[in-house]
């Protein structure tokens, strides 16, 4: 059967079944079941065997680790914490909520490595705290959502974990990639924070006393050094990204239970209970991609979608722009997880074969799948921090514009000067 019109069948498959309101993952099953009955390679024991691969991965057991982490510390008390340390040291200048939210998303960041927990975390408690002050809603929210984002890119990364399996590349060598990338992703949102704050009558605080100050400084002691332990175990080999969420995991445990004694064992449950459902949603989809992909890889898309993009080889820069450029389309209708687990082994090859840097473009792909969190219609963290903060969706759409716009900057900065990703990665190495 010729591979365009294969190509077609499994898009519109795809497409129809999530139009018709079928969960993601069981819109791949179908999808790959559509393309193997269109093929004539309808087996079902073939089936059972791939969605069983995909999950029987070592590697992936970091992500139900780095889930259960994000709980423990956000009912444990280690991010209110890190957000109270972040409004003692920057809390009295003008707007200060707002460089607030930008330095506990990144602290936050390299500690759960997921959006949506750290999304949940500052909505919780810096929303209502911008709205006491008089911060106006939108924009505040919006950044709240956009700092956010940044979890994903800061190691420890769920979405790395993620990567790295589907595409055999170096989790190690990904959550390196994320250190600077993540960094200019916060002073992104410090400039656009402050073009909004012109538009805005906020008057300044009353900078805390310097004892206030350190106090808050010591309470958050534990947490900041639960990524000094994570990053630092993992860069001298001390154990490996997926002995790295055990540990995380371990760590918060202790500390919300020993130290902080924010929790009870009464709260444990909960935790667990809530860590298992996220976790079985993350690996369902990893089971239902790989039917799919296998699928994939039968019907020889990656070659179809190679012959496509053929003339663009020649011109690497071009050709990352263009997929940058479709991939931030497919943004808007799918999440973060999906989008790696469908497109990442179909344009990883195509990538490679341009002499594009297969870190590199992990980082760009994880990036960008990440801005599709915070893109509208479908937009998971906007949802999270609507939900949270009480708020219409239309109005953390709105908010969350201006710093949308900032991060796609960011990735044509990116694109024009891949040295900004791939020069520390080789001196951290």
């Amino acid at each position: 059967m010729n591979q365009g019109l294969v190509a077609v069948i499994f898009i519109v498959a795809m497409l129809g079944f999530m139009g018709l309101g079928v969960p993601l993952a069981f819109s791949l099953v179908l999808t790959g079941a559509s393309m193997a009955w269109v093929l004539g390679f309808w087996d079902t024991q073939l089936f059972a065997q791939n969605l069983v691969a995909g999950i029987d991965s070592f590697p992936l057991l970091a992500v139900p680790f780095f889930i259960l982490a994000g709980e423990l510390m956000n009912t444990g008390g280690i991010s209110q914490r890190i957000i109270g340390m972040a409004q003692a040291w920057l809390g009295h200048v003008r707007g200060g909520l707002g460089f607030v939210t930008i330095g506990a998303a990144v602290m936050l960041s390299a500690m759960s490595g997921s959006a949506l927990a750290d999304a949940a975390a500052m909505a919780t408690i810096l929303l209502p705290m911008m709205r006491q002050h008089g911060y106006p809603v939108a924009p505040a929210a919006g950044l709240i959502a956009a700092g956010g984002v940044i979890g994903p890119i800061i190691p420890p990364s769920m979405a790395f974990v993620i990567y790295g399996v589907t595409t055999n590349t170096s989790i190690s060598s990904l959550f390196l990639s994320g250190i600077v990338p993540g960094l200019v992703m916060a002073l992104g949102l410090v400039i656009a924070w402050k073009i909004q704050l012109r538009g805005m009558n906020l008057p300044a605080g009353e900078p805390m006393p310097m004892r206030q100050r350190l106090r808050a400084s010591v309470r958050a002691v534990w947490a900041l050094l639960m990524p000094i332990i994570i990053i630092g175990g993992m860069k001298t080999g001390f154990f490996t990204p997926t002995e790295a969420a055990v540990v995380a995991a371990v760590y918060a445990l202790l500390i919300s239970f020993f130290v902080h004694r924010e929790m009870r064992l009464s709260d444990l449950h909960g935790v667990l209970v809530r860590s298992a459902k996220t976790t079985s949603v993350v690996m369902f989809l990893c089971a239902g991609a790989q039917v799919a992909s296998y699928m994939i890889t039968l019907a020889d898309l990656p070659a179809t979608l190679t012959e496509w993009l053929g003339p663009m080889v020649q011109n690497p820069r071009v050709l990352m722009a263009v997929m940058m450029v479709a991939l931030v389309v497919i943004g808007t209708a799918l999440d973060l997880t999906p989008t790696i687990l469908i497109f990442a082994p179909v344009m990883l090859p195509i990538a490679t074969k341009a002499g594009i840097d297969p870190v590199y473009f992990g980082l760009m792909f994880v990036l960008n799948g990440s801005i599709g969190l915070i893109t509208p219609p479908v937009g998971t963290v906007l949802n999270v921090v609507a939900g949270v903060g009480r708020l219409r969706l239309e109005q953390v759409i709105k908010g969350v514009n201006p710093f949308l716009v900032t991060y796609l900057v960011i990735l044509v900065l990116f694109i024009v000067f891949p040295q900004i990703v791939t020069a520390p990665v080789a001196w951290m190495r």
